[in-house]
């Protein structure tokens, strides 16, 4: 029976002098070099006694030394990386970076395949050629799901393992310690070691000297996590605030707003293009367009709709090319072979409301992708990331599409993030073009019925002939004559009136009145109140304007122009027979007998509570 492993590690540690003689005999720097992974030239034997005490502080040193003076975070891990595989004799390490796209965890090769000899260029994986594990597949994905270290000790007997990589890498994987790294509850890293070189498995050991290490990768990595999450905020907040300043600018049109707002904050979208589709927000066609399918000459439409029901057409694409020498297109009735269309993606946005991040979409099998060069500039698809932009009413106005982050990585959670608020954002916005199309709407309707009434109600030139007959008696129209011409005319006529009707009693009756005679007697009025001298009132105007207020009465029973007369023939009674009328300013007396013809002008006969029903 020969002797175990067990039985020499009693026998030394029950005979320390024993043990100190023997390595001191067999300890050298080729040994010591092979065991911490380091030149021999850099080995100072004097130093050494144990392992533990060889190297450990040099290396601590080392690798804080390389936090302080690097800020590539793949630099760093990757000399830790490297130096653990020589410690806990691991035949490879790697590193696999935490990311989410549309909501779903994963992780993707940073570091591949590091080992003692390893050289960075060869480790670093660049984007076109990630290993990517979702949550549910393989040991990593388990850490990662789990937040617990693992040491599987044969990975044919582990229910998690997933033999994918070995078959694409061609190697046999045996063993495996791996760990996440965490930044609070946030996962942001799996590493994992690979395949003990000097025994069947890795020891508890092993694994206490593994997480050791692993601690100065973990801050590394830390610092790493919240130095791209304060970039992404930053960005985000400088977004949204140049959004919103170019936004409130422009109010009028939706298309020059979004157009502002998206060319403004260009620099923070991180992005080599992005194309905008704008919607069609017609619900009900037009007869003329509806017409030819009633009469059975073209079908009905059957194409994708958006989830309010309109009929997906994309009236204008504008598209951003940041990439090279900065261009902007835009691009009305698109057709459906232009570029950022011909795909299917932004309208399947449009028609699910999705949110859709798509990595390596030249191998996407639900949209096709143009998988050759869009132009001379030789730029193909990589990545994308589509949003609908959503105004206040939850409904689709238009579609955002992202192409090709600019570090080559596919768009992550936090881009998600960033895109989103951005179209949020415009969505709402979308509400001042509404609401300033709908003013102008309303302010168009409102003018042309002011001229609807002002047609029916203005004095016509052959009605003011009726009072000022200017043409009988000077042989042309008011406008024409001066203004003793036209006083002439109306002392003629209009002081006999006062003392025919009463003007100035309160027992006054319009009932022997007709109405011409009432419009006379208003101008009358203004006369005996010396407002029409004090004010320079010209005459023709005063004279129309009376017209005018008993053309705009309605003929009902009551609220008609002789109750609006004698209300103003109550104020000017009330004002000139007693002593109220030196309380008040000539002006206050001609607004408030104006008061009086004016205050039920246009009434309906009806009274407010029927106008509320």
């Amino acid at each position: 029976m020969g002797v175990q492993k067990e039985d020499v590690e009693k026998f030394l540690k029950a005979n320390p002098a024993f043990a100190k003689e023997y390595f001191a005999k067999k300890l050298n720097t080729d040994s010591i070099s092979k065991a911490a992974g380091l030149p021999q030239k850099q080995i100072d034997f004097s130093q050494f006694q144990e392992l533990s005490q060889v190297e450990e502080s040099q290396i601590m040193y080392d690798l804080i030394k390389d936090m302080q003076e690097n800020i590539n975070m793949e630099k760093v891990v990757f000399k830790i990386l490297k130096r653990i595989s020589a410690l806990i004799h691991a035949d490879r390490c790697s590193l696999f970076m935490y990311r989410q796209r549309n909501g779903v965890g994963e992780l993707a090769t940073r570091l591949f395949n590091v080992n003692t000899k390893s050289q960075m260029e060869d480790c670093v994986v660049s984007p076109d050629s990630e290993i990517v594990y979702p949550l549910d597949m393989g040991i990593v994905g388990h850490v990662a799901q789990t937040k617990k270290t693992v040491n599987v000790k044969d990975v044919t007997e582990n229910q998690y393992f997933s033999s994918f990589v070995d078959d694409l890498t061609e190697y046999k994987t045996q063993n495996i310690l791996a760990t996440p790294i965490l930044n609070g509850k946030d996962m942001v890293a799996v590493i994992m070691a690979l395949n003990k070189t000097t025994g069947p498995f890795f020891t508890a050991e092993d694994e206490d000297l593994f997480l050791k290490y692993l601690k100065i990768a973990t801050l590394n990595l830390k610092m790493y996590h919240l130095s791209y999450l304060h970039n992404c905020e930053t960005r985000k907040g400088q977004l949204l605030l140049w959004s919103a300043n170019k936004v409130f600018e422009e109010l009028t049109d939706i298309e020059r707003q979004f157009h502002k707002a998206l060319y403004t904050v260009r620099a923070y979208l991180n992005c080599d293009r992005y194309s905008v589709g704008l919607l069609d927000m017609t619900k009900e066609k037009e007869f003329f367009d509806v017409w030819p399918v009633l009469m059975g000459e073209q079908p009905p439409y059957s194409g994708p709709i958006t989830p309010d029901g309109r009929e997906i057409n994309f009236y204008k694409v504008i598209d951003y090319i940041l990439h090279g020498k900065e261009d902007i297109k835009v691009i009305p009735n698109p057709p459906a072979h232009h570029w950022a269309l011909s795909s299917g993606l932004p309208t399947y946005v449009a028609e699910s409301g999705f949110i859709c991040n798509i990595m390596n979409a030249a191998a996407d099998e639900t949209f096709e992708f143009q998988s050759e060069p869009l132009d001379n500039s030789g730029w193909t698809i990589k990545n994308v990331l589509s949003l609908p932009i959503v105004n206040k009413k939850e409904e689709i106005v238009g579609v955002a599409t992202f192409y090709n982050r600019k570090d080559g990585k596919p768009f992550d959670e936090q881009d998600e993030q960033l895109m989103e608020a951005l179209t949020q954002f415009l969505g709402w916005s979308a509400l001042n073009t509404d609401t300033y199309d709908k003013m102008n709407k309303l302010e168009n309707r409102k003018d042309i019925a002011q001229d609807m009434v002002l047609y029916h109600v203005k004095c016509r030139d052959d009605e003011i002939q009726n009072i000022l007959n200017t043409r009988e008696v000077y042989d042309c129209e008011p406008r024409d004559c001066e203004e003793e011409e036209l006083q002439q005319i109306l002392k003629k006529d209009l002081p006999s009136l006062v003392k025919k009707f009463e003007l100035y009693e309160f027992r006054f009756s319009d009932f022997n009145c007709t109405e011409m005679e009432l419009i006379k007697c208003g101008i009358q009025m203004y006369y005996e109140v010396g407002v029409v001298k004090k004010f320079q009132i010209p005459q023709e105007v005063l004279v129309r304007f009376m017209y005018s207020v008993s053309k705009g009465y309605r003929r009902i029973t009551y609220h008609n122009w002789r109750h609006g007369f004698n209300v103003g023939q109550t104020m000017f009674t009330l004002l000139t027979t007693g002593t109220l009328k030196r309380y008040y300013t000539d002006l206050e007396v001609m607004a408030m007998i104006t008061a009086g013809f004016l205050h039920d002008i246009d009434h309906r006969g009806t009274n407010n509570l029927y106008q509320v029903k």
